[in-house]
């Protein structure tokens, strides 16, 4: 299904020169003169070799149809994670750099959707926010007002990201997995 290029999101498989390729990341590239551009990582589902291209945002892609399937995350052996499918309660393991860093975000019976494409998993999509505690932070700086500067932080599955410095150690907060950045604190 042809797409345009500024509507490509990490997770998609397209097609990029006859090959399957998975997006890993996207960086939009907004120029002070001249169009903006879409600059996209992506790796090749066959061979694992990863590439970079640029798009104009109005250039059109070829994104593959894929199986989308439920499925629950059950455990990691280190270098592989291991799937259920809700369904026919099927196992299946990818390696974990299928994920690259967001699978560290994975947390037992987490639910999330698998790509298949000619019955192979090539992609899987987390939830867009999951609840992460806070293991290392600064402390807070008195008179330091909440604004758009943020602190690093360590959260127990090993991330770094900026939190607001309202933030302590051992507070939960809402962390986006497309991005890796608070969203807000835990209700």
């Amino acid at each position: 299904m042809k797409m345009q290029a500024n509507q490509i999101r990490p997770g998609w498989v397209i097609d990029y020169n006859g090959k399957q390729c998975l997006v890993t990341h996207i960086d939009l590239v907004i120029p002070g003169k001249g169009n903006a551009t879409i600059q996209v990582e992506m790796r090749d589902v066959a061979t694992g070799v990863k590439t970079e291209q640029r798009w104009r945002t109005a250039d059109t892609v070829e994104k593959l149809m894929s199986e989308d399937r439920d499925c629950t995350f059950l455990f990691s052996d280190g270098t592989d994670l291991t799937f259920m499918m809700v369904d026919t309660y099927d196992q299946f393991t990818v390696s974990k750099e299928l994920l690259g860093d967001r699978a560290a975000y994975l947390q037992d019976n987490m639910e999330v959707v698998v790509q298949f494409i000619e019955g192979r998993p090539v992609s899987v999509e987390l939830p867009a926010k999951v609840v992460q505690t806070v293991v290392e932070t600064e402390p807070v700086i008195k008179g330091q007002t909440v604004s758009s500067s943020y602190k690093p932080a360590v959260l127990d599955n090993g991330l770094r990201i900026g939190v607001p410095p309202f933030v302590d150690t051992g507070d939960k907060i809402v962390v986006s997995t497309i991005d890796n950045t608070y969203v807000e604190r835990a209700k």
